[in-house]
């Protein structure tokens, strides 16, 4: 078997640009197939996925991705840090990936590197330099990014390097590298086009965010607009599941469910949600008890020092029944290895994963997996995997149904 490259991914949903670096990925490393590790139906910033992951798993497959494999909701709606670590711990418990590939916006991996020896480690000096930053006032990723540059005392090579999306995933994958003493070689490419998180879109590019993408999915019947930001296969899956109201236009698709769930918790229990401290709880509960929108609540509490990204996966936490104590299980765990989908090339990655790790849970069934007598950390990220999706279907326009982890075929 030739060289095989690593590469974690929301595609949502998968464009021109996750396209390039897959190209552009596969040729510097020379490998002859590609793993991919992908968030399901829910993602990173507290959104929602505009398709279920077996429709993105497709368009990943169709566009030269060998084997999708889920990286588990506990980990793909957690921080960075978590989200980088679980998909690296897959990554590497496969025993077959030689490198890892990542889009940034520095394209410089030295400098992302300087950054992620500073992060995995926290020498002293750092932490002392951390905690000033945060009893300024300053949020968790702004004193972060100032502790780093006091830090490493160069502001001109390091300033905003940790203020952009990708640069902050990609030092985050270097961490949990250098943590697991992994064997996995990582390289940058630069991210083509417009930012992470753009709305805009430049006149005669091929190329647009994921987030603009979306949103013209969204605000105009006919997608055809976007036609020309997407491969044609990713075109048909979009258009398929419009028309057949199995798409989710974002999370306002579940204000009825979220707010209903925050005015039934006690603030105890809301307490008790990941991210969430310094009373937070107390206005959360306030606002969900004066409105009925996902966009109003936000408005209500958003501030300087909670983002609307982890304000966003608060709110998915509560309508997943998702607690500290599971997110601590999350840290604590190596992940199973949830097969979404495979061609004929992923198959034969899969023989040779087995024949590598004979103890590695690889579930290609989830009822044989849950059947199972399973350690108890496996079953709860399981359960929440299913729960999400049962969550998820909510959010269709026709056909709601549960259960689809237990029902839906393999992408193959």
């Amino acid at each position: 078997m030739g060289n095989v490259l690593g590469i974690i991914a929301e595609y949502n949903p998968f464009h021109n640009g996750h396209l390039h670096h897959l190209n552009e990925s596969k040729k510097i490393t020379n490998s002859d197939s590609c793993i991919a590790v992908m968030s399901g139906n829910f993602t990173q910033r507290g959104e929602v996925s505009i398709v279920d992951k077996w429709e993105k798993a497709k368009m990943a497959i169709d566009n030269g991705v060998d084997l999708v494999i889920e990286l588990p909701t506990l980990y793909a709606i957690s921080s960075a840090e978590n989200f980088a670590s679980g998909a690296i711990k897959i990554l590497n418990s496969l025993g077959v990936v030689d490198y890892i590939s990542f889009g940034s916006e520095s394209n410089d991996i030295t400098i992302l590197d300087d950054i992620a020896n500073v992060l995995a480690f926290e020498p002293p000096q750092y932490k002392t330099l951390l905690s000033h930053e945060l009893a300024r006032g300053e949020s968790y990723p702004k004193a972060r990014e100032n502790a780093v540059m006091m830090y490493l005392n160069n502001v001109r090579r390091f300033a905003n390097v940790l203020s952009s999306p990708n640069n902050i995933l990609g030092i985050e994958y270097l961490k949990s590298l250098k943590r697991l003493k992994s064997n996995i070689q990582p390289l940058t490419i630069k991210r083509e086009g417009s930012k992470y998180n753009d709305t805009t879109i430049s006149r005669g590019s091929r190329f647009a965010s994921a987030t603009a993408i979306r949103n013209l999915c969204q605000s105009v019947e006919d997608i055809t607009p976007v036609q020309r930001f997407i491969p044609e296969t990713t075109f048909d899956i979009l258009e398929e599941n419009i028309k057949k109201g199995s798409y989710v236009k974002n999370l306002s698709a579940f204000d009825k469910e979220i707010i209903y769930t925050l005015r039934k918790m006690t603030t105890t229990e809301i307490a008790n949600l990941p991210d969430v401290s310094e009373g937070l709880e107390f206005s959360l509960k306030n606002a969900a008890n004066q409105c009925n929108s996902v966009v109003e609540l936000l408005s209500i509490i958003k501030s300087k020092r909670y983002t609307q990204t982890r304000l966003q996966r608060i709110l998915l936490y509560a309508i997943l029944g998702i607690t500290k104590k599971d997110m601590e299980v999350s840290t604590s765990t190596i992940p199973y290895v949830r097969v979404l989908g495979f061609n004929d090339k992923g198959q034969e990655l899969l023989s040779e994963i087995s024949k590598k790790n004979r103890k590695l849970e690889i579930v290609t069934s989830v009822k044989k997996f849950m059947d199972k007598k399973l350690p108890s950390n496996l079953k709860t990220i399981m359960d929440k995997d299913i729960w999400a999706t049962d969550v998820y279907t909510l959010g269709f326009e026709y056909e709601s149904k549960a259960n689809l982890d237990y029902t839906h075929k393999l992408i193959t």
